[in-house]
Formats: structure tokens, C-alpha cells, sequence
């Protein structure tokens, strides 16, 4: 997701501890969407959960100062719609991946998105990538293999649906710097909500099916939450810069790890956790360089 941010911090210290609560509400929201989409149908559940956003995108256009029509122009549109589907496609695949291998697992894999953007940045964007940078990827990639042990019969083809979910949002990201470099960022926010509910509409309308009471409970507050932490992440960029504030957002594996073993019994294996730590640290060592010259 895209905000605008400020040149300098208004308050740090509030903007600290809304990153940290918008990563909370985006872990209780992975918590939901686990539950949902091993009841239901996970087309079925990202698409409504699309229709919520699209609503929660438009009203924001009609509430902009400068007039909804004037907010959401651009001359991008195509990659727009680029970006749009591949966004889809990592909901769709880490949630299938929520399912499959559990929330931890998951999300120790995804850990890595952070350092692929870093990787695609240099052959999309034309950005200078420094053998620091390439140092960090190359040691975050060995923290996934760490997790996913391949040939150790602990493997399996599901534990690749995080890692092409974290790619697929890694090339939305750098999409995202690329179509914000010489326009405004709110119509890289509002197109791929709308752009997104349509496709998901034309991809999960067949998978539609009735829902029992308790769970219509659950996918309201999942809704919500998707709502909700989005508006905690533009609160936090208006209040600090989000470089100063990126490594807070690790703090969302954490709560998905507290979840994913409180609320579903999940495990936390030994290499699991070694590998999360080194794709982390490897990643914060990669932000660190952001400040310093390439």
C-alpha cells in the first residue's frame, strides 16, 4: 500500500505506535482470513473482502479536497491494471498458503518480500544497487531455505505459495515507486482497490455460497480490519516517514506468530524461527543502507 508521505516527522512517537497497531490489525486480520478460507472458498472471501475495500477507496475519492475525479487521474492506468492483478494474486496465494501451511510458516516466508523489492528495484527501476544490498538479499534468501529445508522431506509444494506471494508483491511495490514518481500517490491507492474488486468479482462470483451466522460475524470483522489497518498505515505516514518507521512493521510477525500458536496450534519449528530471524536482520540491515549513499 502507497501513502503520501511527509518530508519530515510531525509527531515520531505517534507514528510509531500507529505502525504498530496497524501491523497488529493486519495480523488479526490474517488470523480471520485463515479461518474464513478453510470454511469457505478463498476467491469467496478475498472478493467481498475486495467489494469492502473498493467502497472504502471511493469514498475516499469523493471525500478529497481537490474533487474525486481530479484525485484518481492518471496517465498510468495500464500499470495500474498490472499492479492491480498482481495484487490479487498474492491475497489470494498467501491466504490459500494460510491454509495449507499455517499463519507462521506463512509469514516467515513472506519475511523476504522486503529484500526481492530490493532485488527488482535495480532491473525495473534502474536504481543503483549497491554489493551491500545484493549481500542482504543473498542472506535472506538463504534464511528461506533455512525454513523451507528442501530435500530434508519437511518440503513441500505449498511452502512456495508464500515465497511467490512475497515475489508478486515485491513487483507490485516497485510498480507502485515506478507510477508514483511523477503523479500523486492516491491513485496507485485507489486503483488497484476498484481495478482489484473487479477482477475478483469476475474470478469469485462462481464460488459465492451461503455463510453460517458466526461466520458472517467473522467476515465483517475480517472486512473491518482490512479497513482499519489501512487507515492506521496513512495515519502513520502523515506522522513520520515511513523509512524511519519500516522496521516496526517486522513486529507483524510476531503477532502472527502469537495467533497462529493461541488461537490454532500452530508450531514453531526451530528452523523456522532461526530462518525468520536471519531474513529479518538481513532485511533491517538493507533498510539500514537506505540512508546511506549508493
Amino acid at each position: 500500500m502507497t501513502a503520501a508521505i511527509l518530508p519530515a516527522s510531525k509527531n515520531p512517537a505517534k507514528g510509531i505506535w500507529l505502525m504498530v497497531a496497524a501491523v497488529a490489525a493486519f495480523a488479526a486480520q490474517d488470523g480471520f482470513a485463515k479461518h474464513l478460507a478453510a470454511e469457505y472458498s478463498t476467491m469467496m472471501i478475498i472478493m467481498i473482502r475486495y467489494w469492502v475495500f473498493a467502497g472504502f477507496v471511493i469514498l475516499l475519492a469523493l471525500r478529497r479536497p481537490e474533487g474525486p475525479s481530479a484525485a484518481i487521474r492518471s496517465s498510468r492506468l495500464w500499470a495500474h491494471l498490472v499492479r492491480s492483478g498482481l495484487l490479487v494474486a498474492e491475497i489470494c496465494l498467501i491466504v490459500w498458503g494460510y491454509t495449507l501451511i499455517g499463519l507462521i510458516n506463512s509469514h516467515a516466508v513472506f519475511a523476504v518480500c522486503p529484500l526481492l523489492i530490493v532485488a527488482l528495484s535495480g532491473p525495473i527501476l534502474g536504481e543503483r544497487i549497491v554489493w551491500q544490498r545484493w549481500a542482504a538479499v543473498a542472506a535472506g534468501m538463504t534464511g528461506v531455505l533455512i525454513i523451507l529445508r528442501p530435500g530434508s522431506g519437511v518440503f513441500s509444494w505449498a511452502a512456495l505459495l508464500p515465497f511467490a506471494s512475497a515475489l508478486l508483491f515485491a513487483l507490485y511495490s516497485v510498480l507502485t515507486r515506478l507510477t508514483t514518481r511523477d503523479e500523486p500517490t492516491f491513485p496507485a491507492f485507489f486503483w488497484p482497490g476498484v481495478i482489484g474488486a473487479v477482477l475478483m468479482t469476475a474470478i469469485g462470483l462462481p464460488h459465492l455460497k451461503p455463510m453460517i451466522p458466526q461466520d458472517m460475524v467473522f467476515l465483517a470483522a475480517y472486512c473491518a480490519l482490512s479497513i482499519f489497518s489501512h487507515w492506521l498505515l496513512l495515519k502513520c505516514y502523515e506522522q513520520i516517514e515511513a523509512a524511519r518507521v519500516q522496521p516496526y512493521a517486522y513486529l507483524q510477525i510476531v503477532f502472527v506468530t502469537l495467533i497462529g500458536l493461541t488461537v490454532y496450534g500452530e508450531a514453531l519449528e526451530l528452523p523456522v524461527a532461526i530462518g525468520t530471524l536471519v531474513i529479518v536482520a538481513a532485511g533491517l540491515y538493507a533498510l539500514s543502507l537506505e540512508r546511506r549513499p549508493a
